[in-house]
C-alpha cells in the first residue's frame, strides 16, 4: 500500500512538473516557430502553429539589416565582465560576513537586498548625467560598471549563503597550520565553494545577458548588446512579429545553449548545502 501511494505521488509530481515545464517553455517555442513564418502568417487569426510554409527570410533580413556578431560580442563582454568583477568584490565581502560577522552584518545584508527594490528609473537621470560627464555613455566599460553594481547584492547574498554552509572548523584548522588570510580564501574556501560560486557565476551571466532597461538607456550603437538588437525591430510603423521573433531567437539562443549544458552545475550549486 505504501509503495502504491509513493508511486502515485511520484506520478502526480512528474505530471505537474511536465505541465509547468510546458507552460514555461511554450512562449519560447512560439517565438522560435514565429521566426520561420512570413509576416502575414505571423499575425494570422486564428494563429497557425505548425501548418505553415517555413522560411528563412526573416533571418536573412535580420543579418542584412544588423551586425549580429557585434551585438553578440558586446553581450559577452558586458555579461561576463560584470560577473567576474562582481565575484572579485563579492567573495571577500561574503567571506567577511559569513566568518567574521559583526553586529550590523544582518542589517548590511538587508540594506544591500533593499537596493534591488529601488525602481531603476528613479536613478536613471543622475546616472545618465554622470555617465555623460565621464564619457561612459554607449561604452562597454560603462555597462560593465552598471551591471556589476546592480547585480552585486545578489552575488554577495548567494555567496554568503554558500559560505555559511562550510564548517568553520576547517578554516580554523588551516589557520592553526599557518594559513594566512589570502591562502584561506584562495586555497581553502574557494575550492570548497566551487559549486556555489559556479552557480552564482552562471546565474549572474544570465541576469546581465537579459538586462534591457540599462542597456537601452545607456547605449546607442557602439556598445549595444543583444537586448538593444531585439528592440531595434520595434518601430513607429508597428511591430514586425516574424522579424522580431527571428531577432529574439538569435539573441536568446546562446544563453539557452549555455543554460542547457550547465544545468547540472547550476542545480548542484543552487542546492549546495541544502542537505547536511
Amino acid at each position: 500500500m505504501a509503495r502504491a501511494v509513493s508511486n502515485r505521488r511520484m506520478a502526480i509530481n512528474t505530471g505537474v512538473a511536465w505541465v509547468l515545464a510546458i507552460l514555461i517553455f511554450f512562449p519560447i517555442l512560439w517565438t522560435i516557430l514565429t521566426s520561420f513564418k512570413t509576416e502575414a502568417t505571423a499575425i494570422a487569426d486564428p494563429p497557425v502553429f505548425l501548418a505553415f510554409d517555413w522560411t528563412l527570410e526573416n533571418y536573412e533580413t535580420v543579418q542584412e539589416r544588423s551586425n549580429y556578431f557585434r551585438h553578440f560580442m558586446n553581450s559577452v563582454v558586458i555579461s561576463v565582465g560584470s560577473t567576474l568583477i562582481g565575484l572579485l568584490i563579492a567573495i571577500p565581502a561574503a567571506w567577511a560576513m559569513a566568518f567574521v560577522p559583526g553586529r550590523q552584518t544582518k542589517n548590511v545584508l538587508m540594506w544591500m537586498l533593499s537596493t534591488k527594490m529601488l525602481p531603476p528609473v528613479g536613478v536613471l537621470v543622475p546616472l545618465y548625467l554622470i555617465f555623460r560627464d565621464y564619457g561612459l555613455l554607449d561604452t562597454r566599460i560603462g555597462l560593465v560598471i552598471v551591471l556589476t553594481l546592480i547585480n552585486l547584492p545578489i552575488i554577495v547574498w548567494m555567496l554568503y549563503t554558500y559560505f555559511r554552509e562550510i564548517p568553520v572548523d576547517i578554516l580554523e584548522a588551516a589557520r592553526m597550520d599557518g594559513a594566512g588570510l589570502s591562502s584561506e580564501v584562495l586555497y581553502i574556501l574557494t575550492p570548497m565553494a566551487v559549486p556555489g560560486i559556479a552557480s552564482t557565476l552562471l546565474l549572474n551571466i544570465i541576469l546581465a545577458w537579459n538586462e534591457a532597461f540599462w542597456t537601452l538607456n545607456l547605449t546607442a550603437a557602439n556598445a549595444a548588446p543583444l537586448t538593444a538588437f531585439i528592440a531595434s525591430y520595434s518601430s513607429p510603423e508597428g511591430l514586425f512579429y516574424a522579424k522580431l521573433s527571428a531577432a529574439s531567437t538569435m539573441a536568446i539562443a546562446p544563453i539557452l545553449v549555455m543554460g542547457w549544458f550547465s544545468q547540472r552545475q547550476l542545480v548542484r550549486g543552487l542546492t549546495f548545502g541544502a542537505v547536511k
